[in-house]
C-alpha cells in the first residue's frame, strides 16, 4: 500500500510557452516512470520523451498542469488545440466525420502513485477544461489505451478510470480510436496498440 502524502491546491499550476523549457527533462523522466506501469506497460527513455513533450511546449496553444510537492514535479497533465496535436489524432476525428478544430486534445495525466486519491486528478482536468475555454475551444478529448480484460499482465488490484472520467463528464466513444506503437516492457519490438477516445462539451 503507498503511503499518502500531503499536497495542497497552490501546488497546481498552469504553465505555457517558454516557462516549460526548463521542466521538461523532469517530465519527460515522471512520464516515463508513471507510464512503465499498467495499463500502458511503457518501456521509454527520457531523451524520446522530451522531444515529445517539446511538441506540446512549442504548440502556442499548448498547456502543462504541473504538480508539485516543494521543489519536486510529481503529477503533470498536457493540453494542446487538436489542430495543433498530433497528426494520428486529427487524422482519427478527420476519419469519423467529426471536426478537430474545436477540440482540446488532452495529451496525458501522470501522477506518482502516493499522491493519487486526493484530487489532484479532477484539478488536472478542471485546469486543462478552464484552459481549452480560454482558447474558445468547444470540446475535449483524450484516449485510453484498449486492454483485454483478461490480459495476464493486468494486476488483481487494479481499478479501471472509467467510473471517474465518467464522473467529470466524459464519454467513452467506442467508434473512435487512434493506433499508436511503443515499446512495451519485456517485449523485442514496439507493439501497436489502440486506443479509445473519451470527449465531453465544455
Amino acid at each position: 500500500m503507498h503511503a499518502v502524502m500531503p499536497i495542497v491546491q497552490s501546488h497546481i499550476e498552469t504553465i505555457s510557452g517558454k516557462a516549460l523549457s526548463p521542466l521538461l527533462p523532469a517530465l519527460a523522466r515522471l512520464r516515463v516512470e508513471v507510464f512503465r506501469a499498467w495499463p500502458y506497460l511503457y518501456d521509454g527513455s527520457a531523451q524520446y520523451e522530451h522531444r515529445y513533450l517539446d511538441a506540446y511546449a512549442s504548440a502556442p496553444g499548448g498547456a502543462f498542469v504541473v504538480c508539485r510537492d516543494g521543489a519536486e514535479i510529481v503529477g503533470a497533465a498536457t493540453c494542446v488545440p487538436m489542430a495543433e496535436g498530433q497528426a494520428e489524432v486529427r487524422d482519427a476525428f478527420l476519419a469519423a466525420g467529426r471536426d478537430p478544430a474545436q477540440v482540446c486534445y488532452f495529451g496525458e495525466s501522470v501522477l506518482r502513485p502516493a499522491y493519487r486519491g486526493q484530487g489532484i486528478g479532477v484539478a488536472f482536468f478542471a485546469a486543462r477544461e478552464a484552459h481549452a475555454r480560454q482558447l474558445g475551444l468547444s470540446e475535449a478529448a483524450f484516449c485510453a489505451v484498449d486492454r483485454a480484460p483478461d490480459d495476464p499482465r493486468r494486476p488483481p488490484d487494479y481499478v479501471p478510470l472509467d467510473g471517474f472520467w465518467t464522473r467529470r463528464g466524459y464519454v467513452k466513444q467506442p467508434d473512435l480510436h487512434v493506433t499508436f506503437s511503443w515499446q512495451e516492457v519485456d517485449a523485442t519490438a514496439e507493439v501497436a496498440n489502440r486506443l479509445t477516445f473519451w470527449t465531453r462539451r465544455l
